[in-house]
């Protein structure tokens, strides 16, 4: 199973200087991808920005936006994004897109939450187009650049629902999905209904298959893991997030080296380590519990 990393991207603290310790820290290795999420509500970053610096930054590491709100964009403009994001890190983009969850993310981009799974598929066939030198609409030029990959980055699917994952199965190379406490049988559960989805589709292969889940390895990571879970599931109420953020548990080393020994066990090729702090102790302290991980 490869181990990669999402960059700490809602953490008001992110500057420069974290940005070029998290890249170096991926790229020495042994990490397979750098992602960043997207979010427009809040201090995070802007993740196209923030991914374009990382490409520049690194040599090794695929990046990957994970994941794409792709509802909230033009498909054109995010096929031209994706398809430099590509260009600039030398084809070593994965692209996760999904529908998100945050109704004012929407609302504060002028983006309409209705229809948002039907616009998405019809979205990702647009982008394909983009990417295989079509141009948008009759009379038109062809939208550069080229990806440097042919056909395009690869594209998961980022989701959890049955419903969801069926519709990514008729486009999608693969699946990202997530346990918020990396709990293999949730995992399992997920990963298998994609590998059925895929072979329904008629697909002519299985899936790719990530996950991941938050975890913390920094001073007092117990409190500061349930903060940020709470924080960020906060949207869905307050008693709520308490509650699930009270259920975190991967904050001690033995409980992290147990969650990616659960999310290989349950079938993933690739699990995405989302730290809850921007510390870059979160990745030197993970990085021994990675030895002997096949």
């Amino acid at each position: 199973m490869k181990i990669s990393l999402c960059l700490p991207y809602a953490k008001a603290e992110i500057d420069r200087g974290v940005l070029l310790d998290w890249c170096r820290a991926a790229d020495a290795g042994p990490f397979e991808s750098l992602s960043c999420g997207e979010r427009i509500m809040g201090p995070a970053v802007d993740m196209r920005v923030m991914l374009a610096a990382a490409a520049a930054l690194t040599e090794r590491v695929r990046i990957v936006p994970s994941l794409y709100v792709l509802p909230m964009h033009s498909a054109v403009r995010a096929a031209k994004e994706i398809a430099t994001l590509d260009v600039i890190s030398a084809g070593r983009v994965t692209v996760t897109v999904g529908v998100g969850g945050r109704p004012n993310d929407y609302k504060a981009v002028g983006a309409s939450f209705s229809r948002r799974h039907q616009r998405m598929d019809e979205q990702v066939a647009e982008m394909k187009r983009i990417w295989a030198g079509e141009p948008p609409f009759e009379g038109a030029d062809p939208v550069g650049p080229r990806p440097v990959q042919a056909g395009g980055p690869p594209i998961l699917i980022g989701a959890m629902g049955p419903k969801a994952i069926r519709r990514g199965a008729e486009w999608a190379d693969g699946i990202y999905a997530f346990s918020m406490n990396g709990v293999q049988s949730e995992m399992e559960g997920m990963l298998g209904t994609a590998r059925a989805a895929w072979k329904e589709a008629g697909r002519s292969s299985g899936p790719y298959q990530a996950g991941g889940f938050w975890y913390s390895l920094a001073d007092d990571a117990e409190k500061k893991l349930r903060e940020y879970v709470f924080k960020y599931l906060e949207i869905a109420g307050p008693d709520g997030a308490r509650a699930v953020a009270n259920m975190m548990t991967r904050s001690s080393p033995e409980a992290v080296r147990e969650g990616l020994e659960n999310m290989r066990a349950a079938g993933c090729e690739e699990c995405y380590m989302v730290a809850a702090t921007h510390e870059i102790s979160e990745v030197e302290r993970l990085l021994p519990l990675l030895e002997g991980l096949d």
